[in-house]
């Protein structure tokens, strides 16, 4: 939306063709509804892709350089770091949408339409479920794979594989994960949120955990699944405390410890360690209740597109011209958005590097 939002005395026909019969339903959803926008502390450290090319899009439409134009059509970001440390939320999703409404008026929307195929013969032939429509220039920025009830599909990367762009591995991400035997005990929490620190691929993050029904999810596990691979991660289930102050005296382990009574009785269990009193417990049995600060599992997947917040992996940015987004490959042809293999954190930073794309394939196409 905001791409399209094009010079109109440069371009007399502008249109954007959405599948969804209404505009923006993944803002819609986004932060509650109220649309975790960007973030305070955003860096190309938080993004997984050309860290480079992120710098250069960050240095060109910042945070401050989104907020303005949020504030400059009366939409006001607040930062609410509840959820991820330094995140802006609107007051409704709704607001966004509003405003891209407005700002697009002139702009000729062909909702409920789904593009099956792009062709091109000296120009483009999108061709529809309705209609076929021609263009001059093409700009694709219709997502990855997550969310198919709100659309999603593989168009993207259809058309980029269609006109020779290479496509990096396509993974679920910001995603729970499912559980192996070892750890089916965490089934039986489902509900329950602690905050905690994970560790994976060098990385460490601190938030919130969320037990679940086939495993773990919570923001903190959203983030650290945008770095997985398969193997190891680890949760320190006492981030900034230690072990041993918990183990003198006379109470119960389940009491001594500051952790949720029922966590506490799976865990013992998982380990084969009665609850018992902590001023009787040997050398071993306090070295294995040091699990709580790295206790390391390998998740046996995750919970797949239908629940992930984006899709990482995507077309290649190699192939794309870091000043415009226009395809090396295809002259006239542009890609934007989660279809690129850069992906973000949790916590509003998906949609500053999106805007921020937007932003500057709009002023490129603006002063061509």
């Amino acid at each position: 939306m905001l791409a399209s939002n094009l010079d109109k005395k440069k371009y007399k026909n502008i249109c954007l063709i959405d599948t969804n019969t209404k505009l923006a339903p993944k803002i819609k959803v986004s932060g509650g509804a109220k649309c975790n926008i960007t973030n305070e502390l955003v860096s190309k450290k938080n993004y997984l892709g050309d860290r480079d090319f992120v710098e250069k899009l960050l240095n060109k439409f910042s945070k401050n350089d989104l907020l303005a134009f949020l504030n400059k059509n009366q939409v006001f970001p607040k930062i609410n770091p509840k959820i991820v440390k330094g995140t802006y939320f609107c007051d409704s999703s709704q607001d966004v949408i509003d405003m891209f409404t407005k700002i697009t008026s002139h702009v000729k929307k062909y909702l409920g339409t789904t593009v099956l195929d792009v062709d091109f013969e000296k120009h483009y032939k999108i061709k529809t479920d309705t209609k076929i429509i021609e263009a001059k220039k093409l700009v694709v920025a219709s997502g990855g794979l997550s969310y198919a009830s709100l659309g999603a599909s593989s168009i993207a990367f259809d058309i980029a594989k269609k006109f020779g762009h290479t496509i990096e591995k396509l993974e679920p991400a910001l995603v729970g994960f499912t559980v192996q035997k070892e750890q089916f005990w965490f089934k039986n929490l489902a509900g329950i949120s602690m905050i905690v620190n994970s560790f994976v691929d060098e990385k460490s993050f601190e938030g919130s955990l969320l037990f679940a029904h086939k495993g773990c999810s919570g923001p903190v596990i959203l983030t650290t699944s945008l770095y997985w691979k398969k193997g190891k991660i680890a949760l320190d289930f006492l981030p900034k405390q230690k072990i041993e102050k918990f183990l003198v005296g006379n109470k119960n382990i389940s009491t001594a410890i500051p952790l949720p009574k029922r966590f506490i009785q799976e865990f013992l269990q998982s380990i084969e360690l009665e609850d018992k009193k902590v001023s009787i417990l040997s050398s071993e049995e306090k070295e294995k209740l040091k699990l709580l600060k790295y206790y390391e599992f390998s998740p046996a997947g995750n919970f797949g597109y239908t629940k992930a917040e984006v899709t990482k992996g995507g077309v290649n940015t190699d192939e794309i011209n870091h000043n415009s987004f226009e395809s090396l490959k295809q002259k006239d042809l542009y890609f934007i958005g989660e279809c690129l293999n850069i992906t973000g954190e949790l916590g509003g930073f998906n949609f500053q590097i999106v805007f921020s794309q937007a932003y500057v394939c709009a002023q490129q196409l603006n002063s061509n």
